[in-house]
C-alpha cells in the first residue's frame, strides 16, 4: 500500500528473550537497550524464576510489561515445578534443589528470612496460571521453552520435548518454521544454533547474559547483572552445532 509522502513506516519486530531465572537487573535493562516499542511483539521463553536473585521484582515487571505491550509468555520447565511443590511436598524438595529457594527467598518481607508460599502474591500465581501458553508461531519461527518434535504439529507436541528435552541438533519442524528456544544453558554466554533452529539462554543467573534476538534482523542484545551490555549479529557467532 501506498503511503502518503513523508509519513513515517513503522515496522514491528519479534523480539525473543531468553530464561530470565529471576535477574531483574539485566531485563529491565535489556528492554531499555532494545527500546522496545508498543507496536513490537516480545516472546519469553519461560523460566522467569528460580536460581537469581528477585524473581518476586521479574514476575511484577512482566505483570505490567504484559498490560503495556505484546507480551507472549511462555511457560518453562521451572513454572512448572513451582506450580507442582504447591500441590505435593515430594516436589517440593525438588523444586528446592533447583532453586526454588532463592524464590521464595525473594517474595519474604523480611531480609534474610526463607520465604514462603504465602508470601507470593495471587497476581503471580494467576499470571503463572493463567497467562503463560505452551508454545507461539509467526510466519517464519516458532517459539517454544526446550524443544520440540521436528515432525509433530504445534499442538499436538509432548510436554516433555517442550519443556525439559536438552536442546541438540535439531532437524527443521514440518512446517518450515525455524525453532527459536531456551532451556540449554550456554555458560559461554552465546547463543547455540544451526540452520533450523537457534538456543538464546544464555545463562543469565551464572556469569552468562540475558539474550534478546530480533528474528528478522538475527540483531541479538545482551545485558547482565553488572551493568554490561553488548549487541552483535547472529553471523559473527562461532557457537554452530
Amino acid at each position: 500500500m501506498l503511503r502518503p509522502f513523508g509519513e513515517m513506516i513503522i515496522v514491528s519486530r519479534h523480539l525473543a528473550i531468553g530464561d530470565i531465572h529471576g535477574c531483574i537487573d539485566s531485563l529491565v535493562s535489556l528492554v531499555d537497550y532494545v527500546a522496545i516499542r508498543p507496536e513490537d511483539t516480545i516472546v519469553t521463553l519461560g523460566d522467569y524464576i528460580d536460581r537469581g536473585p528477585d524473581t518476586c521484582a521479574v514476575l511484577d515487571y512482566l505483570i505490567h510489561l504484559d498490560k503495556t505491550h505484546k507480551l507472549v509468555s511462555l511457560r518453562g520447565n521451572h513454572e512448572i515445578m513451582l506450580l507442582d511443590a504447591r500441590e505435593k511436598k515430594s516436589c517440593f524438595r525438588d523444586w528446592m534443589g533447583c532453586g526454588g529457594e532463592a524464590t521464595l527467598r525473594s517474595y519474604s518481607p523480611f531480609e534474610g528470612d526463607a520465604g514462603k508460599f504465602t508470601d507470593v502474591p495471587d497476581s503471580h500465581f494467576d499470571f503463572l496460571e493463567n497467562k503463560l501458553v505452551s508454545y507461539y508461531e509467526c510466519e517464519t519461527h516458532f517459539f517454544v521453552h526446550a524443544n520440540a518434535d521436528a515432525d509433530i504439529a504445534f499442538a499436538d507436541q509432548p510436554a516433555f520435548l517442550l519443556y525439559w528435552q536438552d536442546f541438540r541438533d535439531p532437524p527443521r519442524h514440518c512446517s518450515g518454521k525455524t525453532m527459536v528456544c531456551g532451556h540449554t544453558s550456554q555458560k559461554s554466554g552465546l547463543p547455540l544454533f544451526n540452520e533450523n533452529a537457534i538456543c538464546i539462554d544464555t545463562c543469565a543467573y551464572g556469569v552468562g547474559w540475558l539474550t534478546c534476538l530480533d528474528i528478522d534482523s538475527s540483531t541479538i542484545w545482551q545485558t547482565n547483572e553488572v551493568g554490561e551490555r553488548r549487541t552483535f549479529h547472529l553471523s559473527e557467532i562461532e557457537n554452530v552445532i
